[in-house]
């Protein structure tokens, strides 16, 4: 049988979760706020990934002697380096302390949020925006680590399920929220960081608990790896990221991913070797959290399917405005907001492994139910397709909450890295996702509804992958 997730018992039902507190500990009484502050970093992070494609059209007139490939990098800036510096900011967080690591990443994310606002040219906000994902790549695993322990481990599916809600709402309201924002000036997309930025890093000065670094030993410094897994993720991350505008057969592409692949490789025999690496292999001998990360990765393959193919939809072949497709996927937030918030109860009854399952078989049931109903008619958009965005929704409220807190496995010491490999996955899944997109629609930006029938066919398969991952988890009631 696989490992068991963190407990929904009582306290005092069985031995206690790393990271959790006692049986016979109440719980912190601020421990809502704390994942208020956690969650609060989480949204500025989605957001300014997903707002800023909707002002693309507005930056590019503002500098006018940019080619198309250079503007390109004020959106991939941020995603590559989000990704490649994830895994050494968790290792990093668990070094220094996690709240000393949240606190500044705060602080540089608004200074590199002002700087965007403020750019003078298209050099010097590319410039930002490597800062503001390096700073976004602190914040995102470290808020989850912050946030678990606060929790006992009955209340730990409900906080992942606020937090991936948050997520979720973050990355749906991107797309009015920044076409709102660049309709008066782009510009404001970043400014408007500034303020959250202040108000969320003065309630974790006043919330988030003094810690130092966690476990009583001296971690050992890897800069080696940290250097191999940097350079590997980052040249992945790019061949995915940059494959539509070069070719996926082009020479840089494949280069890319042939250094990228070897890199990973070197990164691994390192590790094994050295004796406190950046990513300790013994993480994945947790036979759960193996599965989460695995999961995590076909979920998210299943998810930029599903996002890219309804927006091409809606848009390339229904002709929808951006704000219109926008606002015809907001029933997906919805649903897994209220699914994520209620998630810890079915949890309870169900356990973690049938739960997370149930989860991926209803996502992929969406994906089903459009290739069975959809035509190229939108007048019929409740009857065709909002069915199917709902479906999506209630599983990614049920399986995200489960895998993600599958980092509350670990010991305090690894707390934060555990949350960065978790979310490399998600990044990982995401740019692969879209990758795998772009090639079975022929990368057309109004592909025929036959295209997105294949990755629609993409999207139920890699969720199917997903539920059979979740089958190496145990829950209470199994």
């Amino acid at each position: 049988m696989g490992m068991t997730l963190p407990s929904t018992k009582p306290p005092g039902s069985g031995a206690p979760t790393p990271g959790a507190p006692a049986p016979d500990t109440p719980p912190d009484p601020r421990r809502w706020l704390i994942l208020a502050v956690a969650s609060a970093a989480q949204f500025l992070a989605v957001l300014d990934m997903i707002a800023v494609n909707i002002a693309f059209p507005a930056i590019g007139a503002d500098f006018r002697s940019a080619t198309t490939a250079e503007l390109s990098w004020v959106l991939n800036a941020y995603t590559i380096v989000l990704a490649a510096l994830l895994i050494p900011a968790g290792r990093l967080a668990d070094a220094i302390g996690g709240r000393r690591s949240f606190l500044t990443g705060m602080v540089l994310f608004g200074l590199a949020s002002v700087a965007c606002g403020a750019a003078p040219g298209l050099g010097a906000l590319v410039t930002a925006r490597v800062v503001q994902g390096a700073a976004a790549a602190v914040l995102v695993p470290t808020s989850l680590a912050l946030a678990l322990p606060a929790f006992p481990a009955r209340e730990r599916p409900t906080a992942v399920g606020v937090w991936t809600a948050v997520s979720a709402v973050a990355a749906s309201s991107g797309p009015v929220a920044g076409g709102l924002l660049a309709a008066s000036d782009w510009r404001w997309i970043f400014l408007i960081n500034a303020p959250v930025v202040l108000a969320a890093w003065a309630a974790g000065l006043r919330l988030l608990p003094r810690t130092g670094p966690a476990g009583s030993e001296r971690r050992r410094l890897d800069p080696l790896g940290t250097l191999l897994v940097l350079l590997a993720t980052g040249a992945l991350t790019t061949a995915c990221v940059e494959a539509p505008d070069w070719g996926y057969g082009a020479p840089a592409t494949l280069g890319f991913l042939t250094g990228g692949v070897a890199t990973g490789g070197l990164a691994v025999a390192h590790m094994r070797r050295h004796p406190d690496p950046v990513v300790d292999p013994a993480l994945f001998r947790t036979r759960a959290f193996t599965a989460a990360t695995l999961g995590l990765f076909s979920y998210f393959l299943a998810y930029a399917a599903m996002v890219l193919s309804s927006t091409l939809l809606f848009t390339g072949v229904w002709g929808w405005s951006t704000v219109a497709a926008g606002l015809a996927i907001t029933p997906w937030p919805l649903a897994v907001l209220v699914v994520s918030i209620v998630s810890g109860r079915l949890v309870r009854v169900l356990g973690e492994r049938r739960s997370a399952a149930l989860g991926a078989l209803c996502f992929a049931a969406g994906p089903v139910w459009w290739l069975l109903c959809a035509s190229g008619d939108g007048g019929h958009y409740a009857v065709v397709f909002m069915p199917g965005l709902v479906l999506t929704g209630i599983g990614a409220g049920l399986y995200q909450p489960v895998m993600f807190a599958a980092a509350g496995l670990l010991p305090a010491r690894q707390l934060s890295l555990g949350s960065g490999v978790l979310m490399m996955s998600r990044q990982g899944g995401q740019a692969l996702g879209v990758a795998a997109l772009v090639v079975i629609t022929g990368g057309a930006a109004r592909p025929d509804l036959g295209a997105l029938r294949g990755g629609w066919v993409f999207a139920a398969a890699t969720a199917g992958l997903a539920a059979f991952a979740a089958t190496a988890l145990r829950g209470g009631a199994d």
